[in-house]
């Protein structure tokens, strides 16, 4: 399996950060091949924002950045999976997981931090 090998739809591809060490699903996102190759360069994740449309390192703001450990690719190829080492909260919301409410609407996860505080205007 080598990079080019991927399934990128519209340009993008499904990208899943988990912690390393627990396995907890941190969050969602896409990157392109830029992305990805910037990603496996430097062990940081990099990902492609759809809404505002260019590439973002995880933590360029906030410093809440993702060490990433491995990438694993899903069967169909149409996928990858970072191992990553959080610092600080994955979600833009302040919690540590994107993944933080149950359908009921219940809170759930750990809130690490206060966006105003980090994403000043």
């Amino acid at each position: 399996m080598d990079i080019k090998d991927l399934k990128f739809d519209n340009g993008l591809i499904t990208a899943i950060a988990q912690d390393y060490k627990t396995g907890e699903v941190l969050m969602v996102a896409f990157m392109d091949r830029e992305a990805l190759d910037k990603t496996i360069s430097t062990k940081r994740a990099f990902y492609w924002s759809r809404s505002r449309r260019k590439l973002w390192k995880k933590g360029e703001t906030s410093g809440h950045e993702q060490i990433v450990h491995d990438i694993l690719i899903d069967c169909d190829a149409d996928a990858v999976l970072l191992k990553v080492e959080q610092i600080g909260g994955a979600c833009h919301t302040g919690y540590r997981s994107c993944f933080y409410r149950t359908i009921e609407g219940e809170v759930i996860g750990e809130k690490l931090f206060e966006p105003d505080d980090v994403y000043k205007k």
